[in-house]
């Protein structure tokens, strides 16, 4: 525990990103926010030392903020000419950034910029071409302050995120992911924003029972009843089989979030079942995972 500590502590608390336009500046902002850091994009920087007092302890008060990260680009028109003044200034309030410097190959941003359909910030009409160039060669001072370069030109969304989250989380795996089990009844229609669904409408039906018919699918007799029907532990087992191949290869690719829903024909009996054993089998896998039953009152 006390070496996570160190750890954490060794983590920049105030970080500038800056970079070429293109090169995923926005991208990468993200993953900071997911990791806790109070993100601020395209701040003018003749405000950088006036943020930096919100970080700064006062007496025995902590800092407003903790641990922030700063986005700034070629499109503030101060940052070639005042960039170097503005670190020593926050250097004056005892605050060291870490620099971090994305950029990627000319063809690589010119393919993005032709994509997006978005005109390049340094583009004076002579072409993207050459507004790349521009640029490059204009922060040529600025790139050799930096303290961390990262190319992004074999980088994808995700593996980008997948980089900035195990260099910057203080933990070797980065942060977890967390997997939402719904319970739903496909009469009442698919919940939203579900990455994965089962079906289990092919499991034995307690609704058939007139003495269990009345009774969500978490009442110990409706368990009972599924419990003894081969087919629901095979089902379930199988199930799981597949989300613990799945969850680390999610995991992998940055995701942070991973909804799995689980549907019979009420939402109220097979599905709450399958649901919460399979929360409590992934829960004991070590994962972080929270269950809902959308229709079990239904």
């Amino acid at each position: 525990m006390e070496d996570r500590r160190k750890h954490d502590r060794d983590l920049p608390s105030l970080i500038i990103i800056t970079g070429l336009s293109g090169s995923g500046m926005s991208s990468a902002t993200d993953a900071f926010e997911d990791l806790g850091y109070f993100c601020v994009d395209n701040l003018p920087l003749t405000m950088v030392s006036t943020f930096g007092r919100l970080m700064v302890r006062s007496g025995e008060r902590p800092p407003a903020i903790e641990k922030a990260v700063l986005v700034i680009n070629i499109r503030e028109r101060q940052f070639l000419a005042d960039f170097s003044t503005e670190l020593k200034k926050l250097s004056k309030r005892k605050l060291t950034p870490f620099i971090v410097f994305f950029e990627a190959s000319d063809e690589v941003l010119q393919r993005r910029f032709s994509e997006t359909r978005r005109p390049h910030p340094a583009d004076d009409g002579k072409g993207l071409a050459t507004a790349i160039r521009n640029e490059k060669r204009a922060l040529t001072d600025v790139r050799r302050m930096a303290d961390l370069i990262v190319d992004t030109s074999e980088h994808t969304v995700h593996t980008l995120r997948r980089m900035i989250v195990q260099k910057f989380s203080g933990r070797n795996d980065g942060v977890g992911m967390q997997v939402e089990l719904v319970s739903f009844g496909h009469k009442y229609g698919n919940p939203r924003g579900v990455d994965l669904m089962f079906d289990v409408r092919h499991l034995p039906n307690p609704y058939f029972d007139k003495e269990l018919k009345h009774l969500p699918g978490d009442d110990p007799r409706v368990i009972a009843f599924l419990e003894k029907e081969p087919e629901v532990e095979e089902t379930i087992t199988r199930i799981n089989d597949l989300l613990k191949y799945l969850l680390p290869l999610y995991q992998r690719e940055g995701k942070s979030y991973l909804t799995i829903g689980i549907g019979c024909t009420g939402g109220r009996h097979r599905s709450v079942m399958t649901t919460n054993e399979t929360k409590k089998r992934l829960t004991e896998a070590g994962y972080d995972v929270v269950a809902m039953h959308r229709d079990i009152d239904k």
